[in-house]
């Protein structure tokens, strides 16, 4: 599907008469970190995931620093594309964000809201730290940089979910990694949070309870906590994470 910068890779399938589903990957990731939930959803429901810009299988024709808003408009280009007046956003980490930022501009479009382990906000990351990581990103070693950031994200993983992420990070495009990143030093969640009235709930790690996430800068976001895993808990926990996920698309209307 041809998006605003570049060919968007999209992975639909599934019927039923639920709301489709739409899930959004994190940072240097792809739909098949969604694997798992696509095959149980589908069972009942119309479920899409797709890759935004850069990632996985979409292409990136502009190199230019993008905001959150921009990769949400990918999610726009995906559900006006397949003709779907009204979704339940998925999103992980940077996905999160995205699919924050989707449901502030389109809350009329969203019918529920399931966050998982959404990246905290970003603004609070002190300047120097910003300012250092985005300059190791110009750099050779750039994927050295982000990997051994992950890797404290991935400590409590099995070695095939390491392996697994670790692979999608290097065939990310590093244009993509850097605008990816650099988003989310700038995005507001609190306002855009605070424009969509739906259904929500924030499924988070330990690794999330800080002071700048979203259950915590937003109290009425409704937030469960999920232990024993690292960031990427669906590829983690795929089974506990179904069981939320189905729990929370029952309480849509």
């Amino acid at each position: 599907m041809k998006g605003t910068a570049g060919e968007l890779f999209v992975d639909d399938g599934g019927t039923g008469p639920g709301t489709p589903v739409v899930f959004v990957h994190s940072a240097c990731g792809d739909t098949r970190q969604w694997a798992a939930q696509l095959q149980q959803v589908r069972k009942q429901r119309r479920a899409v995931a797709l890759d935004l810009r850069g990632h996985g299988r979409s292409t990136l024709t502009l190199n230019a620093d993008f905001t959150v808003e921009d990769f949400s408009q990918d999610v726009a280009t995906v559900v006006d594309g397949l003709g779907l007046s009204r979704v339940v956003l998925v999103g992980h980490s940077l996905g999160g964000a995205v699919c924050v930022a989707y449901a502030a501009a389109h809350p009329e479009r969203v019918a529920g809201l399931f966050l998982l382990d959404p990246a905290s906000d970003g603004r609070e990351v002190p300047k120097e730290a910003a300012e250092g990581m985005m300059a190791a990103l110009d750099t050779d070693g750039w994927a050295q940089v982000i990997e051994q950031y992950w890797g404290t994200l991935l400590e409590p993983s099995t070695p095939q979910v390491r392996e697994q992420v670790l692979g999608q990070l290097r065939r990310t495009q590093r244009a993509a990694v850097k605008a990816a990143m650099g988003s989310l030093l700038k995005f507001d969640p609190v306002t855009a949070l605070k424009r969509y009235p739906g259904p929500s709930l924030s499924v988070i790690t330990p690794l999330n309870q800080t002071p700048g996430a979203y259950h915590v800068l937003v109290p009425s976001l409704p937030s469960k906590l999920v232990t024993g895993t690292g960031h990427w808990v669906q590829l983690d926990a795929p089974e506990q994470v179904n069981t939320l996920l189905e729990g929370f698309l029952a309480t849509v209307p």
